[in-house]
């Protein structure tokens, strides 16, 4: 990696917060990686959280004469969010929202996560019209400045047609808002020379018509090679001109401070079938009929992309058996109501007439069903990147052809894949606009397969232009990848025109240099990014980046994909020799002390790569023959631990309330300060010592086995909550209002999931509890007869993956849903009320569950949208409390106003959610024990 550069460093450092200037050299490594083939690594990371930092990021790198990249979310895939200089990355501050009038525009901060806006707006019927694949990933800074499309949208619903406003900020530092007059009377007086320059373009290009119709013909297409040329023939305005010049030119003249989208309509009803066919030609013809249907998408992946996710869920079995020729067409259908979408059913299959299919078309409107086959479609491409030998790279280009001569161009393409050796790759993609992505995996660390790849490239270049006119690039953005190709596309009359554009507006060249304008030829071969093995765990990870908005720890340290790049450059440098120290110790905190390994990046990873199993796999390897020895005695002598917990819980607050508050936490605030941060913090909502005592008598009713969980057990309410019984005591009390007689484990007192020690790395001692708890349940629930019911969520996940199908463990809040609400007579209270599916829920699929048993209990239910794993993580919150606190810092600014209370399924991360919102947080069974108590009042 290259060292920082002192200077600049020190510039930067004098002009910004120090804090926002990073040159650690994993840092700058692990942050300076996206989701393309290529790696750079910045020689100084700028995290920047306002307008005027970037401001002054663009003075000093003008003065410097240092290149500056900005960067979003790092989801590009052509290599444009990269940088061996100045890379500008977003921080918390860019994730601004206005909605406009009934939804009809909404104004975004290049920080916002696409599905983040569309959750927004969902409510109201609407939707930003860019859809990529990765849209719960990318920020609109991206999507924008890529000019992303995706599935639906289509060439008029991208960023470019759908944009009403935009802020922005050029290489000089001068700031434009197009929404605000002042702004732009200003800058036409500031900037005359630019727009004139514009102006005149514009009139050049109109005025040669033959090139002016060529431009034209080219944006009917999909196309983000090179700059939007079309800008220059849609306006005549220069002030228009320039704002659209902005979208796809990825961040090289200029930043997008905010964008106004006009929203467009999310339909209600829709239905969606997975067609498929015997002939990958027959697949295209039927596109052209379906083209003029009034189909929303139509989606199409040849046999090796149907072959690549055949196994997962919502894949119909009939996939297995096509031929090697078969391909399919993911096909939806949209309507503002039923009959609407009757219809253009209806015209859909009427298109189809005539068409020979492998099975029956069969369209489905169940939501869940449409959703598995959109996933399906959307992981294609990490799908063929996870199967690829370990060492190679996935590959993704993206073309388009005129749609009415799709099938020629696809089994063209398909022949020039195999005779250039890539039997093995697969295309698919949105074939409603003639776009296709082909993937295919490749070994750059040999440089007989660069020349290969670079022989492919060339003929695949002339294939697309010579013989059909397509485009190089249709919505993955130009980038490094396809900058050598911009000028065999457009000619030199284009390639011209973008040079002048780009004059205007960085005449220094500052930003972003390399990409999409780029004089070597060989670019797109340079700078390949490596993938060495490093772990069995993670070495399938293709760095989509798909994970990095679940992870708690995102923006404080590092993400999933941070770690693994980290963790792929250490053991890659240790393999060849070298001393990696430094790097094991930046990497020790960032990576392994800061990972809450909560697994919710598994649940968005399209392979399903759990990293926080590499995290608990590297603490296991930690432990010394102590350690786990401690842990064996801890695990062996687990009653009186617990004990020993609760006795000191019971101090602590006897402490607390001879004392008070503020004295209490001056005293254990100094005391931490004094072990050097070994004590764990105190806070007013640090639990009392449970009391539950197991009843003498077994009541009458239908037996459910009911296992408190050793937190549950331990930890009550805080002082000063108005609810003083602790969880087993309420679940108890509920089970029996419901008419179950709860039957409780023996030795319960010493039983443990593991999941402490799991997360410790103590995997052993871990699965050596959680059989210890197996055998006890089983004989509890009669031989796996009776349902077991867990108060605590994490330990319910635990088990039920333990357990594996053998016993019918229950987590809390579907015993709730399915056994207890039943048998309840309730009434909700007049309460606003919060809820938090803490991780382990949502991996079980039953954050809706959680949701549901709420709203059956209150009138109103919220749950906050920039909230998700607490990055309490057991005991995290005690021992990097710094990482609870980043992770819940919207928390409370999410809450509306009346909210008094929170409801969840985890005591530890109840303690969290409580400090960092100002309202208690408690265990779900509380809500329903309150509801149902009211309701028997009611009844009587």
């Amino acid at each position: 990696m290259p060292e920082p550069a002192d200077a600049l460093a020190a510039a930067l450092r004098a002009a910004l917060p120090a804090a926002r200037v990073i040159t650690d050299p994993l840092r700058r490594l692990a942050y300076g990686t996206d989701a393309s083939f290529y790696r750079l690594v910045p020689q100084v990371v700028v995290i920047a959280d306002d307008e005027a930092q970037v401001q002054a990021t663009l003075a000093v790198c003008r003065a410097q004469r240092a290149p500056l990249t900005f960067r979003a979310a790092g989801t590009s895939l052509s290599g444009q969010a990269i940088s061996d200089s100045v890379l500008l990355v977003l921080g918390d501050g860019w994730r601004g929202v206005e909605l406009g009038s009934n939804a009809e525009t909404i104004r975004l901060q290049p920080g916002v996560i696409g599905g983040h806006a569309n959750r927004l707006l969902a409510p109201h019927g609407r939707k930003i019209g860019p859809d990529p694949a990765s849209i719960d990933a990318a920020k609109v800074g991206g999507i924008a400045a890529n000019n992303a499309s995706g599935m639906c949208c289509g060439t008029r619903e991208n960023s470019y047609h759908t944009l009403a406003g935009m802020r922005l900020v050029l290489a000089d530092g001068a700031v434009l808002d197009t929404e605000d007059d002042a702004s732009v009377a200003a800058f036409r007086h500031s900037h005359a020379e630019l727009l004139l320059g514009l102006a005149m373009l514009a009139r050049s290009v109109r005025a040669n018509t033959r090139f002016a119709n060529r431009i034209r013909h080219k944006y009917r297409m999909k196309n983000t090679t090179g700059y939007g040329l079309n800008a220059l023939t849609d306006f005549t305005d220069p002030l228009d001109i320039l704002t659209h010049l902005l979208i796809g030119s990825e961040g090289t003249l200029g930043f997008i401070s905010s964008i106004t989208y006009r929203t467009v309509p999310e339909h209600a009803h829709k239905a969606t079938a997975l067609i498929l066919f015997d002939r990958l030609r027959t697949a295209c013809e039927a596109v052209t009929r379906l083209k003029p249907a009034q189909v929303a998408a139509v989606e199409l992946m040849d046999r090796p992309a149907l072959a690549s996710v055949q196994d997962q869920h919502g894949v119909p079995e009939a996939v297995k058996t096509l031929g090697p020729d078969a391909a399919a067409l993911l096909v939806e259908v949209r309507g503002e109501d039923r009959a609407e979408l009757a219809h253009r059913l209806h015209l859909a299959r009427s298109a189809l007439d005539g068409i020979a299919t492998a099975a029956p078309i069969e369209f489905t409107d169940d939501p869940e069903h449409c959703a598995a086959l959109w996933k399906v479609r959307k992981g294609t491409f990490p799908s063929v990147g996870s199967r690829r030998a370990t060492g190679t790279t996935v590959i993704i280009e993206d073309v388009a052809f005129p749609v009415e001569r799709l099938a020629d161009a696809t089994l063209d393409l398909q022949r020039l894949m195999h005779a250039h050796g890539y039997r093995d790759a697969i295309i698919f993609g949105h074939a409603l606009e003639g776009n296709l992505h082909f993937v295919f995996t490749q070994d750059f660390a040999q440089e007989a397969e660069v020349a290969r790849y670079a022989r492919f490239m060339d003929d695949v270049a002339k294939l697309v232009v010579h013989r059909y006119d397509g485009a190089l690039k249709a919505e993955h953005g130009t980038g490094r990848n396809m900058a050598p190709f911009v000028e065999l596309e457009w000619g030199a009359e284009g390639m011209a025109l973008m040079r002048e554009i780009k004059r205007l507006f960085d005449p220094d060249g500052l930003l972003n240099p390399g990409v999409i304008l780029n004089d070597d030829a060989q670019a797109h071969l340079r700078s390949l990014k490596p993938l060495p093995a490093a772990h069995e765990l993670v070495d399938k990870c293709i760095e989509c980046g798909f994970c990095e908005p679940l992870c708690p720890s995102a923006g404080m340290t590092f993400t999933p994909r941070q770690r693994i790049t980290s963790w792929r450059e250490i053991a890659h440098r240790a393999r060849a020799g070298e001393d990696t120290t430094k790097l094991a110790a930046s990497y020790e905190y960032d990576a392994i002390d800061t990972c809450a390994g909560c697994g919710l990046c598994a649940t968005a990873c399209p392979v399903g790569i759990e990293t926080g199993r590499l995290i608990k796999a590297q603490r296991g390897e930690k432990r010394g023959a102590l350690a786990r020895g401690i842990g064996r005695a801890v695990a062996s002598n687990y009653g009186a631990i617990s004990a020993g917990v609760r006795a000191g819980l019971a101090a602590a607050d006897l402490l607390h309330a001879a004392i008070g508050t503020g004295a209490m936490g001056a005293l254990t605030g100094g005391l931490r300060r004094l072990s050097g941060e070994r004590i764990p913090p105190w806070t007013p909502h640090t639990p009392r010592a449970a009391r539950f005592t197991l009843p003498k008598a077994t009541p009458r009713g239908d037996p459910v086995v009911y296992f408190p969980s050793c937190a549950t057990r331990s930890m009550g309410p805080a002082r000063g909550d108005e609810v003083a019984e602790a969880v087993p005591a309420v679940t108890d009390r509920v089970l029996r209002r419901a008419g179950f007689a709860p039957v409780y484990p023996q030795r319960m007192a010493a039983l443990c999931c593991g999941q402490p020690f799991e997360s410790k790395g103590l995997l052993a001692t871990a699965d050596e509890k959680a059989a210890e708890l197996e055998a006890a349940l089983r004989d509890a629930s009669e031989g796996g007869r009776l349902p077991i019911v867990f108060d605590t969520s994490p330990c319910a996940y635990r088990m039920k993956r333990h357990v594996a199908g053998r016993l019918d463990v229950l987590d809390i809040s579907e015993a709730l849903q399915r056994l207890v609400l039943p048998r309840l007579q309730l009434k909700p209270l007049a309460r606003t009320v919060a809820v938090h599916p803490v991780c382990s829920l949502r991996k079980q699929g039953l954050d809706g569950t959680l949701r549901a048993v709420a709203a059956a209990c209150a009138v109103a239910v919220v749950q906050p949208e920039r909230v998700g794993c607490c990055g309490w993580a057991g005991d995290k919150g005690w021992t990097a409390p710094e990482l609870n606190a980043h992770a819940l810092r919207d928390l409370r600014d999410s809450l509306p106003s009346g909210c008094g209370e929170g409801y969840s399924s985890s005591r530890t991360c109840e303690i969290g959610l409580a400090q960092h919102s100002g309202i208690a947080y408690r265990s779900i069974v509380h809500l329903v024990d309150a509801a149902s108590a009211e309701g028997s009042r009611g009844s009587g």
